[in-house]
């Protein structure tokens, strides 16, 4: 407990913008993957009530990407100024199709015509799909590491962000928020559209797994330095063996239909493996592809010591304030979904 209390801010700060991230990760990915899976209810009644599923939460999952960003962008601000530039155009398509997401959300039931919803139905998944592979994309560079140049700038071409590991590791992604959304709306939904969701929620299962398992082998053969570490500490290996573990269970409970146990150990698999990249990670948060010398570090690329010490102050108030809302609105919108005038 000494030891844990004796961290420095950078590594707080650290562990503060990771699980920032996994937050939304969790939060936002059961509504990413949601969208993914919206084109296979083909009713019109099923899109109302998988889109009213996530109806009360959605905007308010959103608000961890908008802290995530922020607390990164105050903690390390060296790795926010090399992230933008080194991934530009997939930062930037991000937010765009983000705002197409929360218009087809809204603007869908503004009209009755079957073109009208059909037409913000594929606006909704197409954005979905993007959104979640677009961050996968990003998390694959950052594992696989980025040209960083002595000035600690990033020296790459724009279009270095196009290669094979980001692409399985944006498809795993996408996967894995499929698993998470069909398991969530199986959670909110009942008869027909409950029945099919249970084959949906297996069929994802089946993606995820073999994505997973492509991605690990990839990443263990060509990004062997990811692996580095628990090498050197084989007391680390509990936590790609506790993420497995959980992976497993979430088959097992989807097989016995207890799907809300399973959407808790899928939050808890999204939790762990984010773990795993933060240890293979840590203390370096960009790794330099040109010379490890020179690498991001937590310390490199950290604010002032004092400036750290006051923004965790706050974050310490406002990230409990965060959890309450969220943790509020779901238990108030618990149950399952029942439309009605005002929903979408």
């Amino acid at each position: 407990m000494a030891t844990f209390l004796s961290l420095d801010y950078p590594t707080w700060w650290f562990l503060l913008v990771g699980a920032v991230f996994s937050g939304y990760a969790i939060l936002d990915g059961f509504d990413l993957g949601a969208g993914a899976l919206h084109l296979f209810f083909r009713k019109e009644e099923s899109r109302r009530i998988a889109l009213n599923a996530i109806g009360p939460v959605w905007d308010g999952n959103e608000v961890w990407l908008v802290i995530g960003g922020g607390a990164l962008f105050a903690g390390f601000p060296v790795v926010y100024a090399n992230l933008f530039s080194a991934m530009y155009i997939p930062l930037m398509l991000f937010l765009v199709v983000l705002i197409l997401r929360a218009t087809s959300i809204e603007f869908r039931s503004k009209e009755p015509m079957r073109w009208w919803r059909r037409m913000w139905d594929v606006s909704y998944s197409v954005s979905s799909i993007l959104l979640a592979v677009l961050l996968g994309v990003v998390l694959g560079n950052v594992l696989q590491g980025m040209a960083i140049g002595p000035d600690l700038q990033y020296q790459g071409h724009w279009t270095d962000f196009l290669n094979p590991y980001a692409g399985l590791v944006g498809i795993t992604t996408l996967s894995l928020f499929a698993l998470h959304g069909a398991i969530y709306l199986s959670l909110k939904t009942e008869g027909r559209l409950y029945a099919k969701l249970t084959q949906l929620v297996k069929s994802s299962a089946v993606f995820f797994i073999v994505a997973f398992a492509i991605t690990s082998v990839y990443t263990l053969i060509y990004l062997p330095h990811l692996s580095d570490r628990f090498r050197s500490d084989p007391a680390l290996f509990i936590f790609p063996l506790l993420a497995l573990l959980s992976i497993a269970n979430v088959t097992r409970l989807i097989n016995k239909r207890k799907f809300l146990p399973a959407f808790i150990f899928s939050a808890l698999s999204i939790a762990f493996l984010l773990i795993l990249v933060a240890v293979e990670l840590y203390p370096t948060i960009i790794l330099s592809t040109t010379d490890p010398a020179h690498s991001i570090t937590i310390y490199n690329a950290a604010s002032s010591e004092k400036s750290l010490g006051i923004m965790l102050t706050i974050a310490a108030i406002g990230t409990p304030l965060v959890i309450a809302y969220t943790s509020f609105v779901f238990w108030t919108f618990r149950g399952k979904v029942k439309l009605d005038e005002t929903s979408y």
